[in-house]
């Protein structure tokens, strides 16, 4: 065997032994999700559980057995919601109105939180979008973005983390975006209220790994919901491959909390822009993002 020839077969025996030891890993680290190994399961607290991706999550845990706790600011979306679960599955939907960009209404949800003696599964869903320039766009929506976003997540998973660590297990999702490792003209407060929820769940996965709790941070692309008409960004020109829906973005959270992911990125198109972004020069990241904006702002003409 020639000498270049046995330098490829170390490459390939290197890549693929770390393949196997990659998935021999994960399938040692799998552990089922919080309570389900006992008669309770405990309760989920989702936010902005009214439609989309929360929504879709509610259902998921509801068909798990968890309680719920369906926060969201549209109580009569909440009841249909609740009520339709009861009528499904052998579980207890509690609906709790609050609008999570006011002191308020972040207040009372984590008042609840602490109330609730089972808590086992936390999902901060609740959130929004603005488009334009940040200095064209009104700096209140900024900041109310931020609230919802930053300071929400964080009072809840504050008020949370008792219960759990006592417990010695339980779930944190924090639902962020692939925006989080994509600066875009035009998003800079989104991409950055993002960005943080990544960092900070990876962190405090590093603090309560070792309680017994799981920490996810999830990033899904484009996904059907209602966030895009909301947040007044245009959905036309976008390929339909690159459109995700709400049960399979939460399938595949549910799947990562399973192994131990603690950065979930739904889709294999999102998995692979995200792989290139993390190699490519910041440089051309600007310049992609650039050309991106001016794309889309051509589209809404």
């Amino acid at each position: 065997m020639r000498k270049d020839e046995s330098r490829w077969w170390i490459v390939g025996a290197v890549i693929g032994g770390l393949a196997a030891a990659t998935m021999m890993r994960r399938h040692l680290n799998r552990r089922p999700l919080p309570g389900a190994e006992g008669a309770e399961k405990g309760t989920a607290l989702v936010t902005g559980a009214s439609s989309g991706i929360g929504a879709a999550y509610a259902r998921a845990l509801a068909a798990c057995g968890y309680d719920l706790i369906l926060v969201a600011r549209r109580e009569g979306r909440l009841q249909e919601l609740a009520s339709t679960l009861e009528a499904r599955y052998p579980i207890e939907a509690e609906v709790l109105p609050a609008d999570l960009t006011t002191a308020e209404g972040i207040t009372r949800v984590a008042e609840r939180i602490r109330a609730c003696a089972d808590l086992r599964f936390l999902v901060n869903n609740a959130g929004f979008g603005t488009r334009g320039f940040f200095f064209q766009t009104d700096v209140e929506r900024q900041e109310a973005m931020v609230r919802i976003h930053v300071i929400a997540p964080l009072r809840l998973v504050h008020a949370a983390l008792p219960a759990m660590l006592e417990a010695g297990e339980g779930a944190i999702v924090n639902v962020a975006s692939v925006a989080a490792f994509s600066p875009t003209a035009g998003h800079a407060t989104y991409a950055g209220v993002k960005a943080f929820l990544v960092n900070f769940s990876e962190g405090l996965h590093e603090e309560v790994e070792s309680a017994g709790l799981r920490v996810q941070a999830l990033c899904p692309g484009y996904t059907r919901t209602e966030f895009q008409k909301a947040s007044g960004v245009p959905s036309k020109g976008i390929p339909d491959f690159l459109w995700l829906t709400p049960e399979e973005v939460v399938a595949a959270s549910l799947r990562d909390l399973q192994i131990g992911r603690v950065v979930s990125i739904p889709g294999w198109q999102y998995k692979l822009w995200v792989a290139i972004e993390r190699l490519m020069p910041r440089t051309w990241l600007y310049a992609f993002g650039r050309y991106f904006h001016r794309a889309r702002q051509g589209r809404r003409k």
